[in-house]
């Protein structure tokens, strides 16, 4: 009798395992075994178990990881950001890689505006004051008709402004760069949308970013787009920590040139600041949380489940079908 041909053993890095261990462990298709984060171990656990397949979270990979993964099997990026996936290494090691667009959608467009409703009530302010014994109401602002600005006009982007838009009735306006893809289909999602940053930035009562780590993104807030804000406003990162350069961020903080911003997302993680003297965690109108804005469990279901189809997928050679981040690897 014929038996049974072994499952592909896929290695899912331990944070990620742990994020949606329900989906991984109920694995039919393939099986899952957990391995560890760090880039030279991860690469020895693929060698060790004879795992074909990775999932890995968002830290960088640029080393082993491309020469472990034999040519034509996937590193599957449990998310959306690839910034840490090394795609040119991928291709010349005939490496597919791929990530899980989509599915996060809901749970980070929910976390910005909760971000924006915290920041206009000062909530995490009094929350603290009260804890510490103080009595002090803090006078907030309603968000009917005030005015945010989403830097990005994606799948995100459009959530949050349909939140803000039907749900708080703000005025949105949409920046994307002259020549967008994006922005014809974003058109209804928005009251405005502009090319012209300055005007974008000027405007807002509230500025929320979402777009990618891409390199002509790199400390996209800058000094000088930092200075088109007016004092009033607050910015939102649920983006990329890179996107923003956090030491501009801390001067306009400091000195009142903007009244403050809500950061999910760092240019290192877990938070170091990048000039210990300007360290984010000191100022009263700063908002941090720890880079959750995925981290729901609808969201990590989705994403494992996604990383895992597309390792279903790569094993069927059904690459069109694919979220793959580096088509150039199929004419290698």
């Amino acid at each position: 009798m014929i038996g049974h041909m072994p499952r592909p053993i896929v290695l899912v890095t331990e944070p990620e395992f742990r994020r949606a261990e329900r989906v991984f462990s109920s694995a039919t298709a393939v099986q899952c075994i957990v391995g560890p984060s760090d880039e030279e171990e991860l690469a020895k656990a693929i060698a060790a178990t004879g795992a074909t397949h990775a999932v890995v979270g968002g830290r960088p990979y640029r080393g082993p990881l491309y020469s472990a993964i034999q040519p034509g099997r996937v590193i599957a990026r449990f998310g959306v950001g690839h910034d840490g996936i090394d795609k040119q290494k991928a291709t010349q090691a005939g490496v597919l890689c791929t990530n899980t667009p989509s599915v996060l959608d809901q749970s980070v467009a929910e976390l910005t505006f909760l971000l924006i409703a915290a920041a206009a009530r000062y909530l995490t302010a009094i929350d603290s004051d009260l804890r510490a014994g103080n009595w002090t109401p803090k006078e907030g602002t309603e968000l009917r008709g005030k005015t945010l600005t989403m830097i990005g006009v994606g799948r995100i982007g459009r959530a949050v402004a349909r939140i803000a838009r039907r749900g708080y009735e703000m005025r949105v306006i949409g920046y994307h760069r002259s020549g967008s893809a994006s922005a014809a289909e974003a058109r209804a999602d928005f009251d405005v949308l502009t090319d012209d940053l300055p005007k974008a930035l000027g405007e807002a009562d509230f500025v929320s970013l979402l777009i990618p780590a891409a390199p002509e993104n790199a400390h996209f807030i800058n000094r000088e787009r930092l200075a088109h804000m007016r004092p009033e406003a607050w910015l939102v990162n649920t983006a990329r920590g890179m996107v923003v350069d956090e030491n501009a961020l801390y001067d306009a903080l400091a000195a009142g040139r903007l009244r403050g911003a809500a950061l999910d997302v760092f240019d290192r993680e877990p938070y170091v600041p990048v000039d210990p003297a300007r360290d984010l965690r000191r100022l009263p109108n700063v908002i941090l949380t720890p880079h959750v804005g995925s981290h729901t469990p609808d969201a990590n279901g989705r994403m494992a489940s996604r990383a895992l189809e597309n390792i279903v997928l790569a094993e069927a050679k059904a690459f069109d079908k694919m979220d793959l981040l580096n088509p150039g690897v199929l004419v290698k």
